[in-house]
């Protein structure tokens, strides 16, 4: 029905606002020189395969209005690989019910399932790069009862803390909290699941760290019977057919659990250069990987999705900012890179 520019962007406007209809239909906000077809607006992609909210106010897509009000149309163009995809909202610590409400009644009203990131356990990321998270055990309860009752009634689904297992599988989490976070996680896959449509998938590391003979007990008393599968490579860049094998091994092992992998930057593999310690920190040369889907053609895969946000740094190494802020540069490599 609407074949030009301009009416693209004004049927947008009426569902999405008119800056979010730019975003996702290609169109220049400043002398109209070049058009150029972005993905299709939500609703008019087919949810069996693509059910996955995109959130028109993420870091790459105000990066993206950015570039256009700008002119800049080649960097627009690049950084439209991230922005029109959906990625993981990473609920906060400040307003979890506010924030958990917001992103899950905005993707009921694209008619789409939010995809939550938690990621508050106590002693989060032993110190490191992304250090932090609740103060204690009786505070994070507090603030996932929160998560949940945010989410309500609403299809979501919901990636439940990244590393927090792994970091205890190798000891980076120090042994006196393991047994607090397992009582922490199989307690948050329980109250997650009295949400009616909500789906839980476990961290279970990635195909470069971690043994399915060692992570599988790990899950099974974090929860993972009652959860709807784990996830693997959250954040990291092994290729889809290695996370493929990996969890495939470990699923043979925790009872046939399903699984999504986190394609979000993997289209090139892992970085094998530098201080192999740091190889997941803001890699150089990397790629974007398959863009978020449940047609996956495989039935154990039950999604790639982008649970890291491409284009959010990493943490203060190789030159990036600190942790979750957005690195230009990066982000522009990552779509340079990408076939």
């Amino acid at each position: 029905m609407y074949g030009s520019c301009t009416g693209r962007a004004r049927a947008g406007a009426l569902a999405v606002g008119a800056a979010w209809a730019l975003l996702l239909t290609g169109c220049s906000s400043s002398d109209g020189t070049k058009e150029s077809q972005g993905s299709p607006p939500v609703s008019q992609q087919p949810k069996n395969i693509d059910p996955f909210w995109v959130n028109p106010d993420t870091k790459a897509a105000q990066a993206l209005a950015s570039h256009l009000r700008k002119g800049d149309a080649k960097n627009a163009e690049l950084i439209r690989k991230i922005a029109s995809q959906p990625v993981g909202a990473w609920v906060g610590s400040e307003n979890p019910e506010q924030e958990a409400r917001g992103y899950t009644e905005a993707a009921a009203k694209a008619d789409r399932d939010a995809v939550l990131v938690l990621y508050n356990i106590p002693h989060r990321d032993c110190g490191q790069h992304s250090a932090g998270g609740a103060a204690d055990g009786n505070a994070y309860r507090d603030w996932l009862d929160k998560v949940a009752k945010g989410i309500g009634d609403r299809p979501a689904t919901v990636i439940l803390e990244p590393d927090a297992v792994m970091h205890m599988v190798d000891n980076c989490t120090d042994a006196q909290y393991h047994e607090e976070r397992y009582d922490l996680l199989r307690g948050a896959v329980e109250r997650l699941k009295q949400q009616p449509r909500t789906k839980v998938y476990l961290d279970a590391g990635n195909a470069g760290w971690g043994k399915p003979d060692q992570i599988h007990e790990p899950l099974q008393r974090a929860g993972i019977a009652r959860a709807d599968g784990f996830a693997v490579n959250v954040a990291n860049f092994q290729t889809t057919e290695a996370s493929k094998e990996y969890g495939k091994k470990v699923s043979a092992k925790a009872g046939g659990k399903p699984f999504v992998i986190d394609t979000s930057r993997n289209g090139n593999g892992p970085y094998t250069g530098g201080d192999p310690a740091e190889n997941w920190c803001n890699p150089p040369g990397r790629a974007l990987g398959e863009t978020p889907t449940t047609d996956t053609g495989d039935p154990l895969v039950d999604a790639y999705l982008w649970i890291k946000r491409p284009g959010e740094s990493d943490g203060d190494c190789k030159g990036g900012p600190k942790a979750g802020d957005w690195y230009p540069e990066y982000a522009l490599e990552l779509a340079r890179n990408t076939k």
